[in-house]
């Protein structure tokens, strides 16, 4: 099985950071770049780190994306205190105009987009958020990826060592699992299955969270 190179959005973020430190550890990755607004904190011989102050003024021509299997797109913000317009800005058109400057370096990619439980893929219903993710869900699916997979996880225990945690999220760490375990999964296993996504494919590019644990196998 070839080893795979991707970049990785979000690694300051909790997820995006439990699913870097899966794909350091994980040696069907070779080499890593993360692409993000401020420096990881991490060292590692597979990882390479390129700032961008702005996703929306990154040229498609920017050779610095070029040479990669997979995108991991893990960046994203809560929608908590966010009119419709300004959450779409970053969650819809962020996600866009960075994935079609990736695919244009990497026309035979892989594109894995962090999604969420309960996405509304039809864009109309009640809830602004899942409106927005379903509209990022189903844009880049047509743009032409070799594979487009949507990760909808629930509940995200972090690895072991992850230092993005936020504060009031500490407490239901041990908790949530135990309570609601088919709500639950842990990043190990969200960054095993993007992984796997690349390298073996899947058969829907929908993923709840029992396709997210069957993957990570």
């Amino acid at each position: 099985m070839n080893s795979i190179k991707i970049i990785i959005t979000g690694a300051t973020g909790m997820v995006g950071e439990g699913v870097l430190m899966e794909c350091l550890e994980n040696p069907n990755v070779s080499e890593i770049l993360s692409v993000s607004r401020k420096p990881s904190g991490k060292k590692h011989a597979k990882l390479k780190e390129y700032i961008v102050p702005e996703f929306l003024d990154i040229d498609p021509n920017d050779e610095n994306l070029k040479g990669y299997d997979a995108v991991f797109f893990c960046a994203g913000i809560s929608s908590v205190g966010m009119n419709e317009e300004d959450y779409t800005k970053v969650t819809y058109d962020t996600t866009l105009h960075f994935a079609k400057a990736a695919l244009h370096q990497n026309p035979d990619m892989v594109f894995n987009y962090v999604s969420g439980l309960y996405t509304d893929k039809t864009e109309s219903g009640k809830q602004m958020w899942a409106r927005v993710k379903g509209r990022t869900e189903n844009a880049l699916k047509k743009l032409g990826f070799r594979g487009e997979y949507n990760f909808r996880p629930g509940f995200m225990k972090p690895v072991d060592g992850q230092k993005n945690i936020k504060w009031f999220f500490k407490p239901f760490i041990w908790i949530f699992p135990v309570i609601l375990p088919s709500k639950s999964l842990t990043l190990h296993e969200v960054g095993k299955a993007m992984i796997n996504a690349v390298q073996k494919g899947y058969p829907t590019s929908v993923l709840e969270i029992k396709d997210i644990k069957n993957l990570a196998l």
